[in-house]
């Protein structure tokens, strides 16, 4: 299919978008002041749109804990004590699951390096 303009767009010819982007530029200082205005005599939509480009949404955090807790212990070991946290009620539940699912992760990739420790030493072996 042949081109409906195989000279291309003519030269000085603005593109709409770029257009309506420098319209909205020298207009956006009195864009601003209106929603400001607006969000000042309480309409919520406007303090909402201000606050949520101006603050940072917060994110929630996970309080500090403390229990008995052995890292060097089984993975099992681990988990029950983490268990036993939340039902002494020194963890929260979600809490709890973080810890373990860390635990796991870090049971995975210990497990990974083991492994490859292994195959290196099979490999070294059958290349005597």
């Amino acid at each position: 299919m042949k081109s409906p303009n195989p000279a291309g767009r003519p030269k000085g010819i603005v593109d709409k978008r770029v257009r309506l982007n420098q319209q909205m530029m020298a207009d956006a200082e009195n864009i601003v002041s209106a929603l400001i205005d607006k969000a000042l005599e309480g309409d919520t939509g406007a303090a909402s749109l201000i606050l949520s480009r101006v603050l940072p949404s917060l994110r929630s955090q996970a309080e500090r804990v403390t229990f008995d807790f052995d890292a060097t212990a089984p993975v099992v070991r681990q988990v029950e004590q983490v268990l036993a946290a939340i039902a002494g009620g020194a963890v929260a539940p979600d809490v709890g699951r973080q810890i373990i699912d860390a635990v796991g992760s870090l049971s995975a990739i210990r497990a990974t390096e083991e492994l490859e420790v292994r195959l290196t030493a099979l490999e070294q072996e059958r290349g005597k």
